[in-house]
């Protein structure tokens, strides 16, 4: 198999603002200590939950710099350096490796719809600029491009394109990648609630957000997939399955910012436009990690 970093569970902190709509360092810090100590597999940054595409250069360096001093290598770092040009992604590619990053995530972010041939052109240039390994990410939802099946295998054929995050929801892709491409494809679940169904269907990982209020779950998961124990694995997503429809349906910063607060845990603010979530919204998200905590 290509180099690949990760396994298990890669937990996403959020990315804090304080109530001047600035980004809190210090509380990220915290956040990201957080997600260490409970046990995560990896951590990565400056994906969806960190709000990456409405920080600035030198803030998306300064979360970068944060997250590989906090992590300090203790676990491996994967780092979102998506942007809509493909010399800003190689600009900031370039950063976090320089930085100390395992690995970066990209996401092909585009206003015009771009043909596989584009796609594959961006990859390719920003791959040849670095020596660490890529996660292509895809996620119609956030980044407006779909790439398919057969575009993903051509990522692949990359040298240090090494892992693919799919988020569409559509777990049949990952039947067809493993099928395709046997033990050399390794492909990580980004759709928060398929993430049962996708380590059955040979998920090497999940990402998410979910650790930063449910890690004893999300950790239980991998490791009953681990011992091929499917009876468990089943029960102990069926505890945690509503709030990972919770969070994607509310948006993973407003969610996990107002699951901290329920948690006792300070999730700082938000960046404009993005608002908290609405009294009935939290009043949902307390009653759904009340159940939690009661089976458990």
């Amino acid at each position: 198999m290509k180099n690949v970093p990760f396994k298990g569970i890669i937990a996403y902190p959020i990315t804090p603002f304080d109530n001047e709509e600035q980004v809190d360092i210090p509380l990220f810090k915290k956040l990201v200590e957080r997600l260490v100590a409970s046990g995560a597999h990896g951590i990565a940054t400056l994906g969806s939950a960190g709000v990456l595409p409405y920080l600035t250069d030198t803030e998306k360096e300064a979360i970068t710099e944060a997250t590989i001093e906090q992590v300090a290598n203790r676990v491996p770092t994967l780092v979102g350096v998506s942007n809509l040009t493909t010399e800003r992604t190689v600009y900031h590619a370039r950063f976090a490796e320089k930085a100390g990053a395992s690995a970066l995530m990209i996401i092909p972010m585009s206003y015009w719809k771009l043909t596989d041939d584009e796609i594959v052109k961006h990859y390719d240039t920003v791959a040849s600029k670095v020596s660490i390994p890529i996660m292509a990410y895809n996620n119609p939802a956030t980044g407006g491009l779909d790439m398919s099946p057969a575009l993903l295998k051509r990522l692949l054929e990359i040298p240090n394109i090494t892992m693919i995050k799919e988020s569409t929801g559509d777990v049949q892709r990952m039947h067809y990648l493993r099928r395709e491409l046997g033990e050399e494809a390794a492909f990580y679940n980004g759709s928060n609630p398929l993430a049962l169904a996708a380590f059955a269907a040979g998920a090497r990982g999940w990402c998410t957000a979910a650790p930063n209020l449910i890690p004893g779950l999300n950790l239980a998961l991998y490791e009953a997939i681990q011992k091929n124990d499917l009876h468990a694995a089943q029960n102990i997503f069926l505890k945690q399955v509503d709030l990972l429809k919770f969070i994607v349906a509310r948006g993973l910063p407003r969610a996990i910012k107002a699951g901290l607060n329920i948690l006792g845990e300070n999730g700082g603010y938000l960046r404009s436009p993005l608002q908290p979530l609405a009294l009935r919204e939290i009043e949902e998200l307390e009653g759904i990690l009340g159940e939690i905590e009661r089976l458990n």
